[in-house]
């Protein structure tokens, strides 16, 4: 007689019950994590999967929208004050693509105000779509197309990047004026740690199965 208590072979079992591995493409049964912190790791090459965290739609919310109010002061604020030869002037991140399109680069502008500031504002506002869809229970379809559009633009937003362009300008105009630095330099730094910290925290995997209808504790 079969072992009753023998395992159900991969190859008949549905596809919900089974994942993948990113790296090695090893397929196995998908475990079911309950306390927070517990993570899943490829027995083959030790590649994280993912990890299951407590309250994740409630804590990426109140990021999201801390990272939408920071928004503006740190785009439209002043990032740095000159002061060379009596003439003053401040700088934002607004007025730095202004000052590429009047200059006559207008493609880098262009480029400048996509990557720096208008997918980053997508990205929080597809988030936070998709993040009140689940607290809600609404239009959790249009969360999917929303959380998809979303990992499309996720390499586009490069706040960090123009953090280290900023920085390097910093050092070499202090030698050449007097630089000070403005309130849109702490808000634009406070929103690009905001936003790693949401990347950390709004699990994909959670918000995949809370989107389709599988984790129903997602939300709490």
């Amino acid at each position: 007689m079969p072992d009753s208590a023998a395992p159900t072979p991969l190859a008949e079992l549905p596809l919900e019950d089974l994942i993948a591995c990113h790296e090695c493409d090893l397929l196995m049964r998908k475990p079911q994590l309950v306390d927070h912190g517990e993570r899943v790791e490829c027995p083959r090459c030790g590649y994280e999967l993912y990890t299951h965290r407590h309250q994740v739609v409630r804590r990426s919310l109140a990021l999201v929208i801390a990272a939408l109010l920071l928004y503006a002061p740190a785009n439209f604020l002043p990032i740095m004050q000159l002061n060379l030869l009596g003439q003053t002037s401040s700088d934002t991140v607004w007025s730095g693509v202004l000052g590429l399109y009047d200059s006559g680069m207008q493609g880098i502008a262009v480029v400048v105000f996509l990557c720096s500031m208008a997918v980053p504002l997508l990205k929080l506002l597809c988030q936070f779509a998709v993040l009140m869809s689940i607290r809600l229970d609404i239009g959790r379809s249009y969360g999917l197309l929303l959380y998809r559009i979303y990992h499309h633009m996720r390499e586009w937003g490069m706040l960090e990047v123009y953090l280290m362009g900023t920085l390097v300008a910093l050092v070499k105009l202090v030698d050449i004026a007097d630089v000070s630095l403005g309130l849109g330099l702490v808000c634009f730094i406070a929103l690009l740690l905001l936003q790693v910290w949401l990347e950390v925290t709004m699990s994909p995997h959670q918000i995949w199965e809370a989107l389709s209808g599988e984790d129903i504790h997602a939300g709490d």
